[in-house]
């Protein structure tokens, strides 16, 4: 590769963060998008074992486990 195009793959890249980091901020900072999020979660939230261990067969890792097979 020359020298042209690592530069502007490097530019390419360092923007794409830069856009990822701005609409992160964006997001956080949006009225009623973090109380909607809290309220999402608040009635998920579990009760902790009382014995230890604390895994959960979710919706979420059983379509993690969807995903894995061959």
């Amino acid at each position: 590769m020359s020298d042209k195009e690592n530069s502007t793959k490097r530019r390419s890249i360092l923007a794409a963060f830069g856009l990822t980091g701005a609409a992160a901020a964006t997001l956080s900072v949006l009225p009623g998008k973090q109380a909607a999020v809290e309220a999402a979660g608040a009635d998920q939230v579990k009760p902790k074992p009382e014995r230890g261990g604390g895994y959960a067969l979710t919706e979420h890792v059983k379509r993690y486990f969807e995903t894995t097979r061959i």
